[in-house]
């Protein structure tokens, strides 16, 4: 039964006697048939960090962006502190003092530091004026909340925790009292994470506002003062974070028991069937993005690839699948040698055993427009089980889609639906279905859950390990380290295109987290 906030007898979590920096209630909001938010109420105290988690289309993100005005609510109301405001969109939430840092950051690359923090409030025709107020002002926050950056530094060159650091500034430079992040850790290293917790709980102190969407219960239970769950468009939970568990949240989140730790036996390795030396990738502009990368992988073991995203991942699990040329080194896949100055393609690595889950479903995995089956043979289209003469044969299509779609729990389980109409879990899949299904020798997996809610994650993991334990080698590539540490028998580290560390699946974060800054084994304290 769904708990009602913002009501004494309740429970809400926030006192009643406190006017609350946020009160939503009865917000609804659909887009067509589709209901994004269904009679949502929310009290978000003053002075709090405050959590919101739910699985993908659970309506999060629609909420927020409804505080924030990019969306209007087709019912109910908002209270900023106490009063009953109306929000048509984000330049009035900037001005009632909301501000958001989006997962993706809003920021011109080319300008520096001051001139983002300043875009969209330049102060006048003045920019002289305008520039040197903002410094003054960039000053005063860096020494109140412990965010100091280089003002006159280019954004673009800047590391992503400190791009982090100048939307947050951009936000408060603007009066932001609420602060909304989502999904603020994705593409930080573990002493970035840390580092922003402090800073927000800075922010805190101060008496600022913070509402953090993040599918990582870790972070709910590491920093907030409270979570508040959502399920299928609705609020179906607020708990006082001290007084809840990553288990019962997840629950809660899901609807049904969760299962929180991989379960895994050791790994017995056998050959080598994967063997990559000296591998250098080039990009477009001339930079080498991989450096001199060698690994092996072995039937029936895991081999995680950790780092922070655009460490010369990508490009390492993109030669490697034949989607770009490398431009030296060798790559050895069942005892097949690679000649790299030939156009190997990918159709070429499926022949010789390898199947890929790109990181990216959407760019490299499916087609958003085709349906289902469709986009359940891309790559293996020329396949014979799949012709009828000179044409496919859709009735065989149709027919195995059906089966993968009931081994796999897609949802809903229909070959005729547009791709774009599934859930990012239930797109991931179709995906794992079609690459897994061709029984590879060699399984290339990037960012497996990536977008993914609590339950495919769950279910995405056993497939993995089945895998491995079926003997094939996985090569696993993932910015989470929890996902790193649980589903790998082995782990590297990429920092900056080159390998600078290998562990354990027992590596600690910290230790892990250290490579990933790139801080190599000879340089880390004993």
């Amino acid at each position: 039964m769904t708990e009602r906030l913002g009501q004494p007898q309740a429970g809400a979590a926030i006192a009643q006697s406190e006017i609350p920096a946020i009160e939503l209630r009865g917000i609804g909001k659909s887009f067509g048939p589709v209901v994004a938010n269904k009679d949502i109420d929310l009290v978000v105290g003053k002075g709090s960090i405050h959590g919101i988690i739910g699985e993908n289309g659970a309506g999060k993100s629609t909420l927020m962006s409804i505080l924030y005005g990019f969306y209007g609510a087709d019912t109910g109301e908002i209270f900023i502190s106490g009063k009953k405001a109306k929000i048509p969109d984000s330049k009035t939430a900037i001005e009632k003092g909301i501000g958001m840092v989006h997962q993706h950051f809003m920021l011109v690359d080319t300008f520096s530091v001051v001139e983002n923090v300043m875009l969209g409030a330049e102060g006048g025709a003045l920019l002289n004026k305008g520039i040197a107020q903002a410094r003054k002002e960039l000053a005063r926050l860096a020494d109140e909340y412990d965010m100091r950056v280089d003002p006159d530094a280019i954004v673009g060159e800047l590391p992503v925790g400190l791009q982090q650091r100048v939307e947050i500034l951009k936000a408060l430079y603007r009066g932001a009292d609420v602060l909304i992040l989502d999904e603020p850790t994705g593409v930080l290293t573990p002493a970035e994470a840390d580092h922003l917790f402090r800073i927000l709980e800075v922010l805190r102190d101060q008496g600022k506002t913070v509402l953090l969407i993040t599918h990582k219960l870790r972070e709910i239970m590491h920093i907030t003062d409270t979570v508040s769950v959502m399920r299928r468009g609705e609020m179906v939970a607020t708990r006082k974070t001290a007084q809840t568990s990553m288990s019962e949240l997840a629950e809660l989140m899901v609807g049904r028991s969760v299962l929180l730790e991989v379960d895994k036996q050791p790994a017995s390795p056998g050959k080598t069937l994967l063997k990559v030396e000296g591998l250098n990738v080039v990009d477009e502009r001339g930079v080498r993005r991989v450096k001199d990368v060698s690994l092996e992988v072995k039937a029936g073991e895991i081999l995680g690839v950790a780092g922070v995203s655009g460490n010369g991942q990508s490009q390492l699990l993109a030669a490697l699948s034949g989607i770009i040329r490398a431009h030296t080194g060798q790559i050895e896949i069942v005892g097949h040698k690679l000649d790299l100055s030939d156009k190997h393609g990918a159709a070429v690595m499926r022949e010789y055993g390898m199947s890929h889950v790109p990181e990216d479903r959407h760019k490299m995995g499916l087609i958003n427009a085709f349906p289902e089956y469709e986009n359940s043979i891309l790559g293996y289209h020329g396949a014979q089980k799949y012709s009828k003469g000179l044409t496919l044969d859709i009735a065989a299509i149709r027919k195995e889609a059906e089966e993968r779609i009931e081994k796999y729990d897609i949802r809903p389980p229909s070959t005729e639906l547009q791709v774009a109409k599934f859930s990012g879990g239930n797109q991931q899949k179709i995906v794992l279905a079609r690459e897994i299904e061709c029984d590879p020798d060699v399984l290339l997996v990037g960012q497996p859950t990536r977008g993914v809610d609590i339950g495919a994650i769950e279910y995405i993991h056993k497939r993995i390990i089945e895998m491995r334990d079926a003997g094939k080698a996985v090569l696993l590539v993932s910015v989470e380290l929890d996902e790193i540490r649980s589903l790998s028998d082995r782990i590297i580290v990429m920092f900056d295109g080159e390998i600078v560390g290998e562990r354990g699946p027992e590596a600690t974060e910290t230790d892990l987290g250290c490579l990933m800054a790139g801080v190599r084994d000879g340089d880390q304290p004993s």
